[in-house]
């Protein structure tokens, strides 16, 4: 039997990442005014504009919502900070609008990207280093022109001291140097992750200036010096951030911002709590709202704006892959180390009663992190999956080598016996034994279980679910904290169970590392909640990153998410492929938006009508 490690495993890659390279290279002395994983672009050189935006759009009004996506350091609930690109604060929501990047993604195109604050990219032949040339007409927002030179102390100081998915990310970037004011080289380690390059060309550009007299690393409510097409606004930390359009911005003309960034003002509303949010958005506090509790959307929107078409409601196909959304288990600790436990706390979740019960059937089962998606594992493995599993028989569960675990249904009761007996079984057999009633650990402690939350309208999920475990004998209980403590917690992996939801691109690459290799289980702040430590994982995201082709890549996802399921690292969720929104009738959208850009808010949207798209009532 071949001895656990990567090299057996990478061996079946490198000569394709070897040819990949070249093709890479050579693709650049053509298609120089853009980058992509495998090198294909859609887009020639003088492109007038995407073809999904309306390079017509008024400019004008405001847009106002609610997070509903965050990175790095960002909360859905609150914000202290403006910093959003390190681990320290809760950063505000719409940092990245003030800044600028190398280049800008194709939002129909699975990870494309052109000339932005860089005109072109020329790639070595060995793709390991880029070298980008910046455009002289690139400014700050205080007129200082934006320079190689700031755009190399912006990718060497996030790499140092960035928050932690982002140096992760970076982990196979080496440095960025200017040659002078225009040239920009970035240099990336052997065997480099497809995606890195695409990473750092989308990353934040800062002033060098500006930062000599800042702490980089260091929370602040002072405004950066930014370089995008909007300024921070009016705010108040906690409660709403504005941003206001740069009406002369220097990037408004490029091919990549033609039809975009159209609203005068970006403005982001805070709330605890999800109910008062809603009442929120039908006093016109904000005017847009994707829609992601079932309850609110089927009971809720009745009131007389939706009646008489003040407030339209649409559902767009999602057809990017959703992820991963459940309940992770911390198994960095003692208790949550057998596989056989974290499968038990499965089985006390009814999923059926659930969707059913409280979420109106909106919902399927999440099985896979790459769900909704050709990337996730069905039956039996196919041999492409097979060759690059054998090096780890025996290593891993037989169950890699047969059809997938997915969580069994159950009977819809609420409360199916089968499945807690089934617990039951599995919780003996780790030795986790019935006392006096009560579910004790090998070592003789009570078993206790807590849920770590900062919403409130996750509790009924909870509840159900909380009662079961209680049935199987577990000391189950639900701890609610503020945002701020939440964030703190994860951070430092201080959990039981903690709920999170993520998804991958169409091509996903070494943002893999970050929610399954073993490097970040150990890593303060990073994505690993679950503590996922498992060489075979290690190894089969290296060849994940290593494929030369879209078609190997997806052999080598299947076979890395059956190992992923088969460590029982999470209790799955659900998942919707559609996005529900609503939004006052004021605003206008491309008639297609694109499949890659989700609902395209703000960037792709106007207003309609100025004066109806503005502040409150």
């Amino acid at each position: 039997m071949a001895p656990l490690n990567r090299r057996n495993v990478l061996a079946l890659g490198v000569g394709a990442l070897a040819a990949a390279q070249f093709r890479a290279a050579a693709a650049a002395e053509t298609l120089a005014h853009g980058m992509s994983a495998f090198g294909d672009l859609k887009y020639p050189a003088d492109f007038p504009h995407f073809d999904y935006v309306n390079p017509d759009a008024p400019k004008g009004g405001v847009f106002s919502t609610i997070p509903s996506v965050r990175a790095f350091n960002q909360s859905f609930l609150t914000f202290n900070s403006l910093n959003a690109y390190i681990l320290k604060g809760d950063g505000a929501q719409g940092m990245g609008l003030t800044f600028t990047t190398l280049m800008a993604r194709a939002g129909d195109e699975p990870d494309a990207m052109y000339g932005l604050a860089a005109s072109r990219v020329a790639i070595s032949a060995d793709g390991l280093s880029y070298r980008f040339t910046m455009r002289p007409e690139a400014r700050f927002h205080d007129g200082s022109r934006l320079t190689a030179r700031d755009a190399a102390f912006s990718l060497n100081i996030l790499k140092a001291k960035g928050h932690p998915v982002i140096t992760q990310q970076l982990r196979d970037f080496i440095e960025a140097k200017a040659e002078d004011d225009t040239t920009l080289v970035a240099t990336f380690k052997p065997k480099r992750g497809r995606d890195v390059p695409l990473f750092v060309a989308g990353l934040p550009l800062f002033s060098e200036a500006y930062y000599s007299k800042q702490r980089f690393d260091e929370s602040t409510m002072d405004v950066p010096l930014g370089s995008g097409p909007y300024k921070v606004g009016r705010l108040e930390s906690g409660r709403y951030i504005e941003f206001d359009r740069v009406p002369d911005w220097w990037g408004a003309k490029l091919p990549v911002n033609i039809g975009t960034y159209n609203f005068d003002t970006v403005r982001f509303e805070f709330y605890r709590d999800r109910d008062v949010a809603f009442e929120g958005f039908t006093g016109r506090s904000y005017l847009f709202r994707e829609e992601f509790t079932s309850r609110i959307w089927n009971t809720r929107y009745d009131f007389p704006a939706v009646r008489d078409g003040r407030v339209k409601r649409d559902i767009l196909p999602d057809e990017t892959p959703s992820g991963a959304q459940g309940w992770f288990i911390n198994t960095r600790r003692d208790k949550f180390k057998d596989p056989r436990v974290r499968e038990a706390l499965g089985c006390a979740f009814d999923f059926e009663w659930t969707n059913k019960t409280i979420m109106y059937g909106a919902y399927a089962r999440t099985v896979s992190p790459f769900q909704n998606s050709d990337m996730m594992a069905e039956g039996p493995p196919s041999q492409g999956e097979l060759a690059l599993l054998e090096p780890f028989r025996g290593k891993v569960p037989d169950e890699v080598f047969a059809v997938p675990f997915s969580p069994p249904a159950s009977d819809g009761s609420g409360q199916d016996r089968s499945l807690l007996r089934r617990g039951a079984q599995l919780l003996n057999e780790a030795g986790f034994e019935i006392k006096s009633g009560k579910r004790l650990t090998p070592s003789g402690e009570p078993f206790r279980v807590e849920f770590l939350l900062d919403e409130p309208a996750f509790q009924p999920h909870h509840m159900p679910f909380i009662k079961n475990l209680g049935t199987l004998g577990i000391d189950a209980s639900l701890r609610q904290v503020d945002p701020v403590q939440l964030r703190a917690r994860r951070d430092d992996f201080d959990f039981d169970l903690a709920i999170e939801r993520y998804s991958f691109s169409t091509v996903p690459g070494d943002a893999l590392r970050n929610f399954f290799s073993s490097q970040a289980a150990a890593t303060k702040g990073s994505n690993n909640l679950a503590g996922i430590a498992d060489p075979a994982i290690d190894a089969m995201i290296d060849v994940v990153i290593a494929a030369d082709s879209r078609a190997k890549l997806v052999v080598a996802a299947r076979a890395l998410d059956r190992l992923i399921r088969a460590g029982r690292y999470w209790v799955p969720q659900w998942y919707s492929a559609s996005h529900r929104l609503a939004y006052w009738d004021v605003f206008g959208h491309p008639s297609k938006l694109p499949k890659y850009a989700g609902v395209g808010v703000p960037e792709l949207w106007w207003a309609t009508d100025t004066a109806a798209a503005g502040r409150g009532k």
